[in-house]
């Protein structure tokens, strides 16, 4: 959905992940969110009456679902799906940005959970939630491409570990090796994992 489609709401949810992805929490303002997204300030305590935090927490949800939604698209663009390939398209989401535009911003969930999963427990639980919608369907995902169920969800969870961790380096060092560094050396792991029914 193009910016141009989205409601107020939507809008400000959108940019409040955006602002998360960059800012953080602490950084992210009310004010930041509204003008970000070009919506009314007034309109902020009509369609999040629970204030930053609910906003925060919509954007983590939002965050989540958008991450599994783009599982699917990955899929969709590999020849032939293989665990490997998966967790490359992964990888160059983040590769892209950061060669695109020589910065990184970060995973808004990822971000709320560092700045608020030890303080304010409904962030700690929309993060969760979110890193579970994002879980499911790469494990299904897996598990379609003859990965063993138990092995799917715990390689779904090595594989976004991954991800984020080396995201967050390459943030720091503003190189994307730490990204093709996993992507390569998981690679062969992954698809290990997968054990062709006989025919």
């Amino acid at each position: 959905m193009a910016d141009g489609e989205r409601g107020p709401r939507e809008r400000m949810v959108f940019s409040a992940a955006q602002l998360l992805r960059r800012d953080g929490v602490a950084a992210t303002g009310m004010r930041e969110v509204a003008a970000h997204a070009q919506a009314p300030r007034g309109s902020l305590q009509h369609y999040f009456p629970g204030g930053k935090e609910q906003l925060v927490n919509e954007a983590v949800a939002w965050a989540g679902r958008y991450a599994a939604r783009r599982v699917d698209r990955f899929l969709a663009g590999l020849g032939t799906p293989t665990p490997s390939g998966l967790f490359a398209a992964m990888v160059a989401q983040w590769t892209d940005e950061l060669t695109a535009t020589g910065s990184l911003a970060g995973c808004p969930v990822a971000a709320a959970t560092v700045d608020s999963a030890d303080t304010v427990d409904s962030t700690r639980e929309a993060a969760a939630h979110a890193f579970a919608c994002w879980r499911e369907p790469v494990a299904r995902a897996l598990t379609g491409m003859d990965v063993p169920e138990a092995r799917a969800v715990a390689l779904a969870t090595v594989m976004i570990s991954a991800l984020e961790g080396a995201v967050l380096i390459a943030r720091a060092e503003r190189d994307p090796r730490a990204l093709t560094t996993v992507a390569r050396e998981l690679g062969p792991l992954l698809d290990g994992a997968a054990t062709p029914s006989p025919a």
